[in-house]
């Protein structure tokens, strides 16, 4: 028979993270009082649209520790009341610019209700609560905000995608031996995929606008550079790079990366990774850094942020 005070105990000390899932509806507006109506509309477009608009957002917790004898980081109802009370409940069905003192814009240090200026908020009212490693914010389905905690850092990532096709088979090779290394890949005419990019960009957060970098030129920036150049192209034939480079996921991650990291530093801020996802089953994944390829305690953090 199993030993009941060792069955009762299995996982007592050892560490583990777990995460919470919390939504509310909220709506805000982009607009500094300090700036003409002009100024405001060039800055932030739509956005500065009275008397603004709404988000379902959703909050992704992690939080970590030490097993205790039920087997638990944490006791899940008093993780679900912490995040209610000292979130959702003031947030759900409010507009963001009214709700907490930082993002009184009268204030010389209040600034607007973004993303990731809502995220650092977050973390602020709940890190005494909670033991938290990151949290996720999503405004919507392309467009999310992680923190760790690091007031030097946040991060902000857009989602988008492109249709191409490719063939992978490199040319000092014959048809068998591209076969042999690529199957069915490698067959002549090639074939396509709906390719879904992430760009995760870091930096910090402005203390008035609330942003990383102005989200619209980023957005510009990878329209421009990636989508525009990528999309309904066979990519052996019509871009250059790809010519004399096989266009493996691996490959059009580390192209796109390579595009990115100047224009995003001129707009001011940093290009962290690349997530190119070919089809469900297959993914790359690269850092701008490359040097955090190296370091596994890294590379671990960052899945703390799949979803």
């Amino acid at each position: 028979m199993t030993n009941v005070s060792a069955q009762a105990s299995h996982g007592n000390g050892r560490n583990c993270v777990i995460t919470r899932r919390a939504c509310f509806s909220a709506s805000h507006r982009y607009w500094l009082p300090e700036q003409s109506k002009e100024e405001n509309e060039a800055a932030f477009g739509l956005c500065a649209l009275a008397p603004g608009h709404g988000h379902n957002y959703e909050l992704i917790v992690s939080m970590a520790g030490e097993l205790d004898k039920n087997g638990m980081v944490l006791n899940l109802s008093a993780v679900k009341t912490a995040i209610k009370n000292e979130i959702t409940s003031q947030l759900d069905f409010h507009f963001l610019n009214e709700t907490w003192p930082e993002f009184d814009l009268s204030t010389p240090k209040g600034c607007l209700p973004t993303t990731e200026a809502l995220i650092k908020s977050i973390w602020n009212r709940l890190k005494n609560h909670l033991p938290l490693t990151s949290l996720r914010l999503y405004e919507h389905t392309n467009l999310w905000a992680d923190y760790l905690g690091n007031p030097m850092n946040s991060y902000l990532t857009i989602r988008t995608h492109f249709a191409a096709a490719h063939r992978l088979a490199r040319a000092e090779l014959n048809q068998e031996q591209n076969e042999a290394i690529y199957g069915k890949c490698a067959r002549p005419n090639g074939h396509g995929h709906n390719y879904f990019v992430e760009i995760t960009v870091k930096g910090e957060i402005d203390p008035r606008t609330g942003m990383i970098c102005d989200l619209s030129a980023l957005q510009g920036l990878i329209d421009e550079l990636i989508v525009e150049q990528f999309d309904h192209t066979f990519l052996n034939k019509d871009i250059p790079h790809f010519q004399t480079c096989v266009p493996t996921a691996e490959n059009i991650a580390l192209y796109i990366s390579d595009s990115l990291i100047k224009p995003i530093k001129i707009i001011g801020a940093e290009l962290h990774k690349v997530k190119l996802q070919e089809s469900p089953n297959n993914a790359a994944e690269v850092f701008a850094d490359q040097s955090m390829m190296n370091i596994p305690s890294k590379v671990l953090e960052e899945s703390m942020f799949s979803h």
